[in-house]
């Protein structure tokens, strides 16, 4: 699994108060980078700030699933990679890779489902003619990678 293949979508330091009392970085802040993950995700196809205001449209978390890989302890500097995995007319199945970039180690992946939401009414709506055309469009570029998603085999948009 050479996740490199992968876009970066966010970047961060494990900082002194990102730890717990075992000295490494707490679980809490694993979420935080995944979610600063996603947003950078949904940014590579047009999902982005713009599009929410002017659509008044935004995104709920559904599900999440983390595996734990490898502790992140203070100073390191952490990438997130994502990846896009299946989409239904309303919902993304997607993942995202916490990396330690030194010596790219894999620290954790969180495995996701999304809904678009239309803000007005705040209930799940599709996602647009043009956000479904590059999501599939990312989709396809992210299946003809060599390597399969690892996902955990349970969640589905």
């Amino acid at each position: 699994m050479n996740v490199d293949d992968l876009p970066v979508t966010a970047r961060g330091e494990v900082s002194e108060d990102w730890l717990d009392e075992m000295g490494h970085m707490n679980v809490m802040w694993y979420t935080h980078m995944f979610s600063r993950g996603v947003w950078g995700f949904f940014n590579l196809f047009g999902f982005s700030h713009e599009y929410m205001q002017r659509e008044q449209a935004g995104s709920f978390a559904l599900e999440m699933h983390v595996r734990y890989l490898s502790e992140c302890r203070l100073g390191q500097q952490l990438t997130v990679r994502g990846r896009a995995v299946a989409r239904t007319a309303k919902r993304i199945h997607h993942v995202h890779f916490l990396v330690k970039e030194e010596g790219s180690v894999v620290a954790a992946i969180g495995e996701m489902v999304s809904a678009h939401v239309d803000l007005r009414v705040r209930r799940q709506a599709p996602f647009s003619p043009e956000l479904a055309e590059n999501y599939d469009r990312l989709v396809a570029e992210h299946q003809a990678l060599a390597w399969p998603a690892p996902v955990c085999g349970v969640m589905r948009p």
